[in-house]
């Protein structure tokens, strides 16, 4: 299954780094930054959360709510989120249930070298305050980042 634009994006209710329920309707009235992510402590991904961490202002100033999702679990994100000062919400997958949904996931990956199965695959979302989806972007490759400033323009 896969998100497409102007589709109601598909509600879910996941752990946070302190164990905590999170559901995507509680932030129904705000723009919704979905960020889907191989892997904590890993480059790109450390990368590309840390960006967000750096210029949270923008999507603060944007009604922007961000959440980072991968399918660790939510011990190691905390750990992670801690040392690297991440201020918005990491989210765990653990049971690969929501990236799926989204069309956000691999199979396999790096088949032949990890063959890892059931990876979240680096992918962002905009949901707009009524629970629409206005922007859809997800990497195939996974050592390439979001677009930032469709990010950015989708939420404006």
């Amino acid at each position: 299954m896969s998100v497409t634009l102007g589709s109601i994006a598909p509600d879910f209710t996941l752990k946070n780094t302190n164990t905590e329920d999170v559901s995507l309707n509680s932030f129904r009235g705000k723009n919704v930054v979905l960020l889907f992510f191989p892997f904590a402590n890993t480059g790109v991904c450390t990368k590309e959360m840390c960006s967000m961490r750096d210029n949270m202002n923008r999507y603060s100033d944007l009604n922007a709510q961000v959440l980072g999702i991968s399918v660790d679990s939510p011990f190691s994100l905390k750990l992670w989120k801690e040392h690297n000062e991440i201020n918005f919400p990491l989210l765990s997958d653990f049971n690969k249930e929501v990236a799926p949904e989204y069309g956000a996931f691999y199979d396999v990956f790096a088949p032949g070298k990890f063959d890892y199965k059931g990876v979240a695959k680096r992918s962002a979302f905009v949901i707009d305050p009524n629970g629409v989806v206005k922007y859809a972007e997800v990497l195939e490759n996974a050592g390439d980042e979001p677009n930032y400033t469709a990010i950015q323009n989708a939420l404006k």
